[in-house]
């Protein structure tokens, strides 16, 4: 699968690049790309829009379960179709794990509800949400695997996963003592803003420092999540459900997405490099390749 998709991806972009000027054809080839990777996302927010505009009531099946299965048989499709490598979708089972961990603990406090009934449900919160978390990973892993990316320089590893633990625990514990958030917000770009995405369309190599990529599919989510909200499948506390979610839940949002990456990190090392890198993914000259991260 892997083989057939850079074959289509190679032939498309030799005809964009015939017929459009190089940047609109790069453009056109990362848009597309990116879409690509956010699949199992675009197809699981299909699938409440779709859900939200034909469900009845009356139908034996409640929707929220519906959801569950429909999600099941999509990460089933991922995996039969190598879509998603065995690897990839033990990280994402974390995902799952960790979000319906969370999920749980904010509805319970109050920060959200899911209005509708389920037989699928605990403590009030339907299994299909652990799968929009599992979204989110499948979206990062796929997209480092589609772009070839690389992060040079990259911190070192244990700074990485204390960073994410405490964007995770923080998530918890600011119900009950001081919010972390914005100590948070200050350590992402300490601990990366020297570190660059690097990715490839076709042959050609291009980056973008990695706090500024986190800030935009930050947008991104938070534009999918509006879409959500929309359908009614959950409803923030003091809404109506039919409001704009607040901007503060981008922040909320970016700092997911850098425990999120953490995590993916645990089974993409090969990604991370120590030493800056330039034009053509060249290998650094002052670090040997058994003192990289991804050795570790």
């Amino acid at each position: 699968m892997a083989q057939t998709t850079r074959h289509i991806e190679r032939r498309l972009g030799d005809a964009m690049r015939r017929r459009l000027p190089r940047p609109i054809a790069e453009l056109a080839m990362f848009t597309l790309k990116q879409a690509w990777a956010c699949l199992f996302g675009a197809l699981m927010l299909a699938g409440l829009i779709g859900s939200d505009l034909i469900w009845n009531d009356a139908w034996a099946i409640k929707r929220y379960d519906a959801l569950v299965i429909y999600a099941i048989m999509l990460q089933a499709l991922f995996l039969i179709l190598k879509l998603e490598t065995l690897a990839e979708a033990r990280v994402i089972l974390l995902f799952h794990l960790t979000g319906t961990a969370m999920e749980i603990f904010k509805v319970n406090v109050g920060s959200w509800a899911y209005p509708e009934p389920a037989i699928l449900k605990l403590w009030g919160v339907p299994l299909f949400s652990g799968f929009m978390y599992a979204s989110v990973g499948s979206f990062i892993a796929r997209v480092i695997r589609i772009f070839d990316m690389r992060f040079a320089p990259y911190p070192p590893l244990w700074m990485s996963f204390a960073l994410g633990t405490a964007i995770y625990l923080n998530f918890f514990t600011h119900h009950y003592i001081w919010d972390l958030r914005y100590v948070l917000f200050v350590l992402t770009i300490i601990l990366f803003i020297r570190t660059r995405v690097w990715f490839k369309i076709a042959e050609s190599d291009y980056w973008m420092p990695l706090p500024l990529a986190a800030l935009l599919t930050s947008f991104f989510l938070w534009v999918a999540e509006n879409v959500g909200t929309g359908t009614g499948t959950w409803i923030y506390a003091g809404t109506d459900g039919l409001s704009l979610v607040s901007l503060a839940k981008l922040g909320s949002w970016y700092l997911l997405l850098y425990m999120s990456f953490v995590t993916v990190t645990i089974v993409m090392r090969d990604a991370l490099i120590a030493s800056p890198l330039t034009k053509g993914h060249a290998k650094p000259s002052d670090q040997s390749p058994e003192e990289q991260p991804r050795s570790s």
